[in-house]
């Protein structure tokens, strides 16, 4: 059972092949559920970028039943500057009946390069969280 969860966790934390054709959008994530070796859907996302010294939300959608919430922003409405997404995992959780630690999870990154490829996938469970960047 173990070798399968992580088997399934390699497969997802790569980038699925037409995210390097560019259709889901230059900004794409990913969000597997360590805790039952599944792709997390439901998961509401807020997407924001940082303007004059505040957050202003930009975009927002919830993962699809791969865990997948495709795009999030077009080629055009992705500028240089900084952005954070918001991961609604307390949703997700008690979506489940579970009562998990982090109520949300937000990354904060920099953008230099917008016409790359930039994948922030995200491996949850109720009491643990890890979160990486791949850059195409």
């Amino acid at each position: 059972m173990a070798c399968q969860r992580v088997t399934v966790i390699e497969h997802h934390l790569s980038a699925s092949p037409t995210m390097a054709s560019g259709s889901p959008g230059p900004l794409t994530t990913h969000i597997l559920d360590t805790a039952s070796g599944s792709p997390a859907a439901n998961v509401p996302i807020l997407l924001y970028k940082e303007a004059s010294s505040s957050w202003t939300l930009i975009a927002e959608g919830s993962t699809n039943s791969d865990g997948r919430c495709p795009g999030l922003l077009t080629q055009s409405e992705f500028t240089a500057g900084t952005y954070k997404i918001h991961f609604n995992t307390k949703a997700y959780f008690n979506s489940l009946g579970i009562k998990g630690f982090y109520p949300y999870v937000e990354v904060v990154f920099e953008i230099e390069r917008p016409l790359e490829h930039y994948h922030v996938p995200l491996l949850l469970s109720p009491f643990a969280i890890l979160r990486t960047v791949e850059v195409e």
